[in-house]
C-alpha cells in the first residue's frame, strides 16, 4: 500500500511538472507573438499615433517651406520696385497693379464688423454629452463653417478670415474629422472667423441663414459653442500665399 501511494505521489507530482511546463510555454508563445505584434513597442502606441507623428513633421516641413516662400517673395518685390525706379515700363505695370492689391486681399485690412467663434460640443456639469446626442452631432462640419462664410459674404463683408488666415479665392477652409485644413496648415476647435463690414447686416445675414439658424439650434440642443460678437475695431491679414489663377481671364 505504501508503495502503491508513493507511486501515485510520483504521478501527481509529474502532472503537476508537465501542466506547469505546459503553461509557461504558453505563455513563453503569448509574450513572443505580443513582441512581433507590436514590434517590441508599447502595445498602447497604435498607428493612429505615428500617423499623427507624421502629420505633425509634414506640418512642420510645410511651415519652414512657407517661411522660405516668404523670404523669396519678399526678394522679388524689392527687385521690381528697385526696377520700377529706372525702368518705365516696370514702372507703369507696377503702378498698374498696386490698387488691385486690396481686391486680391494680400494687403491686411481694419475696420468695423464681427468675430463669429464656431467649437466642437463641451461636456456638461456630469461629465457627459446630451444623451440622446450621436458623434456627428457634437462637432462642427464642413457645412457648418461654410454656412458661416456664405452669410457674411452675402451680408455685405468686404474682407474675411479664419483663424489666422485672409479667405481670398486662393484660400478654402476644409474639415478633416475634428480639425480645419486651412492653406495648407491644420487647427482644432474654435473656429473663429473675422469680417469686416456693417455689424448689422452682417449679424442680420448670420440671422437669415438656414445653415446658420440650424448649427444654432444644435448648440442649444446638445451645447456646441456659437459666438457672434460685434466690433468697431477689427483687423485681417493679407494674404501671403502664392497667387495661382487658373479660370480668371483679364478684365478690359
Amino acid at each position: 500500500m505504501i508503495e502503491e501511494s508513493t507511486t501515485r505521489e510520483r504521478v501527481a507530482a509529474r502532472g503537476w511538472q508537465i501542466l506547469v511546463l505546459v503553461v509557461c510555454l504558453v505563455v513563453g508563445v503569448l509574450l513572443a507573438t505580443t513582441r512581433v505584434v507590436s514590434q517590441g513597442d508599447e502595445i498602447r502606441r497604435s498607428d493612429t499615433t505615428r500617423l499623427s507623428d507624421l502629420v505633425g513633421a509634414a506640418q512642420s516641413s510645410s511651415d519652414d517651406a512657407e517661411s522660405i516662400r516668404n523670404d523669396l517673395a519678399r526678394q522679388v518685390d524689392d527687385l521690381q520696385r528697385t526696377a520700377g525706379s529706372s525702368d518705365v515700363e516696370v514702372g507703369r505695370a507696377l503702378a498698374a497693379a498696386d490698387p488691385l492689391a486690396a481686391q486680391a486681399g494680400v494687403e491686411p485690412a481694419s475696420g468695423s464688423g464681427v468675430v463669429v467663434s464656431l467649437t466642437d460640443a463641451a461636456r456638461g456639469p456630469d461629465g457627459r454629452y446630451a444623451s440622446d446626442a450621436s458623434p456627428d452631432d457634437l462637432v462642427v462640419h464642413q457645412q457648418d463653417v461654410q454656412s458661416v462664410l456664405n452669410a457674411l459674404w452675402t451680408g455685405g463683408a468686404s474682407a474675411m478670415a479664419m483663424q489666422d488666415q485672409r479667405i481670398t479665392s486662393q484660400v478654402a477652409p476644409r474639415c478633416i474629422g475634428n480639425t480645419l485644413l486651412l492653406g495648407g496648415r491644420t487647427y482644432s476647435p474654435p473656429y473663429v472667423v473675422t469680417a469686416l463690414g456693417d455689424p448689422e447686416r452682417l449679424s442680420a445675414a448670420l440671422a437669415n441663414n438656414p445653415g446658420v439658424r440650424v448649427f444654432r439650434q444644435y448648440a442649444l440642443r446638445y451645447g456646441l459653442g456659437f459666438e457672434e460678437t460685434r466690433s468697431d475695431s477689427l483687423t485681417v491679414p493679407g494674404y501671403t500665399g502664392p497667387i495661382r489663377i487658373g479660370f480668371a481671364q483679364p478684365a478690359r
